[in-house]
């Protein structure tokens, strides 16, 4: 049996903690099937961005002549947008492998890992041994028990974002962020998108105003079937078949590809947690302290596998946190003041802070502020007539609370909020700084300066 100063397991946001502990002179061992470079790039946000940056072109050329400018879009090269995304990402992910490689201080254990007993792990043929060890195993897609799917042919986001062939018609079951992503690349493309959608709301995770005005965008688009459940898939003559149950009826939906983005399960049931003494949740999720310390001696956890905020900053900032705890051995507590997030749809969304919802259950005394895109001079200009953004402050102290946006570039927007939200300042910092006109960043400065105290 080896042994090791450092174990880390998953290569995603784990390699941050395993590659500074390595450049420090510890023995490290890196235990991960593969490929390198955890979700994100491999299944995740890297591939999924490049490919709808194709389908963020392909709406403009069919929005143009809204700007004067008569053009139509010829074909779509399907086959060539997802090669592009995959050869940039294998390629990235090959890269870090030889990276690892190359470490004399590392060693990279192809294989998946299974606990065998305290900080003792089997990776395939190898039994290691840890002083320390860090758990970042990720999650996976979902698969809900419905009468058929097994077996079906259908597909999660990992196939989705390597497809070969472009459907004409896609049946998606969920109505999350990846449901959002994925259906705004294959719709704009051209494909024929239905959506099973369980909830009353697309996104319902979002703040209630935002998530109605996406669902309205998305319904205007697609065929967009929400409080339904689908109970059943049958396949025929190639065809997908969903018995789609809703409150008084149900509807059969026809297409040549079934999307499952039902959301994402905890990779802990593969690890064998049981043959050591780091406790999970009643969902699966590790359970951990604020300085991301399991249950158990000497070993930490971070990143989708531990469910606080399923984002690849997140685990980057729970990173450097255990890399401070475990390594360097200096105290530092988990900060996830400001934490925020995008869906990279159409519309985009972007969000942090408390939800409106929230606010008004947890009887927090709040002033809002909202503004349209449309009442400013960039607003104007690109046609934005929807989006909006929303901010809440404490009455009180004047700091923001939350701010949540839809419309075009909202995950960039949503940066200025972010920085005074961070750094503890008030809604003053907004109002009082000077935007450039009439740049969009204005609609978020006037939401601020809309706020009724």
């Amino acid at each position: 049996m080896q042994t090791f100063d450092l174990i880390v397991i998953g290569a995603g946001s784990g390699l941050k903690v395993s590659s500074a502990a390595a450049d420090k002179g510890m023995k490290v061992a890196v235990v991960e099937k593969g490929p390198m470079g955890g979700t994100c790039l491999n299944r995740g946000c890297i591939p999924s961005k490049i490919i709808i940056h194709s389908a963020e072109i392909a709406e403009q050329v069919k929005k143009s002549s809204q700007y004067g400018v008569h053009s139509r879009l010829l074909s779509v090269d399907f086959a060539k947008i997802i090669s592009r995304a995959s050869n940039i990402v294998d390629k990235d992910s090959k890269n870090i492998e030889h990276g690892i490689i190359e470490d004399k201080n590392t060693t990279l254990f192809r294989a998946e890992a299974k606990f065998i007993g305290e900080r003792t792990i089997q990776a395939g043929k190898n039994t290691i041994k840890g002083n320390k060890v860090v758990i970042a195993a990720g999650t996976r897609p979902m698969v809900p028990n419905i009468e058929g799917l097994k077996g079906s042919g259908f597909m999660t986001s990992d196939e989705a974002l390597r497809l070969k062939k472009q459907p004409k018609v896609m049946t998606i079951l969920g109505g999350g962020y990846i449901a959002a992503e994925l259906a705004h690349f294959y719709g704009s493309l051209g494909t024929k998108i239905n959506i099973i959608q369980r909830a009353p709301l697309m996104v319902p995770a979002e703040d209630t105003e935002i998530a109605a005005q996406y669902t309205k965008s998305f319904g205007e688009k697609y065929n967009v079937l929400l409080e339904h459940n689908a109970v059943k898939v049958e396949k025929k003559n190639g065809k997908f078949i969903v018995t789609a149950q809703g409150k008084k009826s149900s509807k059969k939906i026809i297409s040549d590809a079934l999307l499952v983005a039902a959301g994402r399960v905890s990779n802990t049931d593969i690890l064998d947690l049981k043959k050591t003494n780091v406790e999970i949740d009643e969902k699966g999720y590790i359970k951990t302290n604020q300085y991301l310390e399991t249950t158990a001696k000497n070993t930490w956890a971070l990143g989708d596998i531990i469910g606080r905020y399923l984002f690849k900053h997140t685990a980057n900032l729970e990173a450097q946190t255990v890399y401070s705890n475990a390594i360097l051995g200096k105290k530092m507590k988990m900060n996830y003041d400001a934490m925020p997030h995008a869906i990279f749809s159409s519309p985009q969304i972007a969000g942090v802070g408390m939800t409106e919802q929230a606010l008004k259950s947890s009887k927090i005394k709040y002033a809002a502020g909202k503004h349209f895109y449309r009442s400013t001079g960039m607003g104007i200009a690109i046609q934005d007539n929807e989006g909006f953004v929303k901010i809440f402050a404490d009455k009180k102290t004047r700091k923001i609370l939350g701010c949540h946006i839809i419309g075009t570039d909202a995950s960039t927007l949503i940066h200025e909020v972010l920085v005074a939200m961070k750094n503890n300042l008030t809604v003053d910092a907004l109002t009082n700084t000077v935007h450039i006109h009439p740049a969009l960043n204005e609609v978020v400065q006037r939401a601020a300066l809309n706020i009724e105290w």
